[in-house]
C-alpha cells in the first residue's frame, strides 16, 4: 500500500492523496459500480476505466426521470457525476485480445471492481478465482443487487428495486401514502459508499496477510443498513404490538409525536425543521422563544406525555405561530434564544449557497474542458494530511487507451494491431 510517500508531495499539481499509487481497474457501469471507483480516485488512487467500445451505458444517460440532464459536446451530467478521476480505456472483450488487456492490466493492480450481473464475469474469465491466479494480491469488489448468495443471487437490478426490495421506499411520505422511491438514486450511491468502505478494509487487511479477496455489497444490504438504526430497532422490538414496534412507520406532520421535533412552514413560504429530542428540556425555553409562555405551564402541554396526547392540537398552534415570519426571522429568534436544535429545509439548488458548505468545500468547482466552470458534490471526507482532490473529469471514451496500454508494457506495433482487429478504438 505505501508504494510511495504520500506526504507533501504532490499528485498532478495537488497533494497526494491517502490512496496515492494504488492502480485500480473499474470494469462497472452506471452508477453502483462508478461511485465506488470514483471514491477511490478523489482518495489519490490510479483508476482506469475499462468501458465498451461504444462506450458505458451511463453515458447514454440524457434524461433521467423525465428532466433533460444533457450537456455540451456530447456529455451528460449522470456520467459526469459519476466518473471522475478516472482514465478511460475502450476494449471489447467479446473478443479474447480485450480480455487478454484486462488481465495483463490486473497483474500489477492492487483492485479490481465490477457490479455486473452474477455469471457474467466468470463467463469471460474475469471473475474473482480468474483473476487471483494472476495477481493474488487483487482486492475484488463485486456489487450486485441481492448478494452472492440466495436464490435471487444471478437477478439484475437497479436503484429502485433495490429500494423496494429493503423497504427504503416505505420510509418516505406520511401515514397512509403509497410507497415511493427516494431520489437521487440513493440504492446506488450508498452500494457505491459501502463497496468502497469494504475494498478499503481488504485493503488494510492485505498489509498483514499479503494476499487479497473477494468482497461484495449489494443494493438490498446496503439499503437495509442505511436504514439500519430502524431495522435492528424493529427486530428488537417485534414482540411488541405493531403500533409500537413499527419503526418504519410514516406518521404525518400534524400527528408527529413530539411536536418540537417535527417541520414548519414559515411566512416566506420556506420550512423549518425541529429536532429537539429532548423534549421536556428544550420546552420551557422554546415556548418562551415564540411568545407562547402560557402554554408551557398549561397542562395538556405541561410534559412529553401530555403533548404527544395533544399533538395535534399543539402542531396547529405552532403553525399559526410559525406562520406569522420569515425563516431568517425566526433563525434569528432561536438562535439568540437557546440552544435549540434546528435548519432549513433546503432544496438541491441551495446548497452551493450556503455558507457550511462553502466552509467546508462539500461542493466544489471546478475546470472543464468542455463545460467550463463546474459545480460537484466533493469527497464527503476532510483529511488533515494527505486530502482528497478532483484532478480529471470525467473521460471522453477511450481517452486514455494508448497511454494506458503502453504503461502496461505493449509497444505501438502493439496497439497498431489491436486496432486493425476492432479490439480498442
Amino acid at each position: 500500500m505505501d508504494k510511495d510517500s504520500n506526504t507533501q508531495s504532490l499528485q498532478n499539481g495537488t497533494p497526494k492523496g491517502p490512496l496515492s499509487g494504488i492502480k485500480v481497474i473499474d470494469w462497472t457501469l452506471w452508477q453502483f459500480g462508478p461511485v465506488a471507483a470514483m471514491m477511490l480516485g478523489d482518495l489519490g488512487a490510479d483508476v482506469i476505466k475499462v468501458e465498451a467500445l461504444s462506450g458505458e451505458q451511463g453515458r447514454a444517460m440524457f434524461t433521467l426521470s423525465g428532466i433533460d440532464r444533457s450537456l455540451p459536446g456530447g456529455r451528460n451530467s449522470y456520467f459526469e457525476a459519476n466518473q471522475r478521476n478516472k482514465r478511460s480505456i475502450a476494449l471489447d472483450l467479446k473478443q479474447p485480445e480485450g480480455v487478454e488487456v484486462v488481465r495483463n492490466l490486473v497483474s500489477d493492480a492492487d483492485i479490481f471492481l465490477q457490479n455486473y450481473r452474477k455469471g457474467v464475469a466468470e463467463r469471460l474469465g474475469l471473475g474473482y478465482e480468474d483473476l487471483k491466479l494472476i495477481n493474488n494480491q487483487i482486492i475484488y469488489g463485486s456489487g450486485s443487487g441481492y448478494g452472492p448468495e440466495g436464490p435471487d443471487a444471478y437477478k439484475p437490478a437497479l436503484d429502485t428495486v433495490g429500494q423496494a426490495r429493503s423497504g427504503l421506499m416505505y420510509a418516505t411520505g406520511s401515514d397512509g401514502d403509497d410507497p415511493y422511491p427516494i431520489q437521487g438514486v440513493v440504492a446506488d450511491q450508498i452500494g457505491g459508499i459501502m463497496l468502497s468502505w469494504g475494498v478499503l478494509a481488504a485493503l488494510y487487511a492485505r498489509q498483514d496477510t499479503g494476499v487479497g479477496q473477494r468482497v461484495d455489497a449489494s443494493h438490498l444490504g446496503s439499503s437495509i443498513w442505511l436504514q439500519g438504526l430502524g431495522v435492528s430497532m424493529s427486530m428488537l422490538t417485534a414482540h411488541k404490538p405493531a403500533s409500537e414496534a413499527n419503526l418504519t412507520a410514516k406518521p404525518s406532520r400534524d400527528k408527529a409525536y413530539n411536536p418540537i421535533s417535527n417541520y414548519y412552514k414559515c411566512k416566506d413560504g420556506r420550512w423549518l425543521m425541529l429536532a429537539n429530542l429532548e423534549a421536556d428540556r428544550y420546552w420551557p425555553t422554546f415556548a418562551g422563544a415564540l411568545g407562547i409562555e402560557g402554554l408551557a405551564k398549561d397542562e395538556k402541554f405541561i410534559d412529553t406525555e401530555s403533548r404527544a396526547k395533544n399533538n395535534q392540537e399543539l402542531i396547529k398552534l405552532l403553525d399559526e405561530v410559525f406562520e406569522s415570519k420569515t425563516y431568517d426571522e425566526w433563525d434569528e429568534i432561536l438562535s439568540s434564544a437557546g440552544d435549540f436544535i434546528y435548519a432549513p429545509v433546503q432544496q438541491l439548488m441551495e446548497l452551493w449557497d450556503d455558507p457550511q458548505v462553502q466552509a467546508n468545500k462539500y461542493i466544489v468547482e471546478t475546470n472543464h474542458p468542455t463545460l467550463g466552470k463546474v459545480k460537484l458534490a466533493n469527497h464527503p471526507i476532510q483529511y488533515s494530511e494527505t486530502p482528497s482532490s478532483i484532478r480529471r473529469v470525467a473521460p471522453e471514451i477511450g481517452e486514455h487507451t494508448e497511454e494506458i496500454l503502453i504503461e502496461a508494457g505493449y509497444s505501438w506495433d502493439d496497439i497498431a494491431n489491436l486496432q486493425d482487429k476492432g479490439v480498442i478504438l
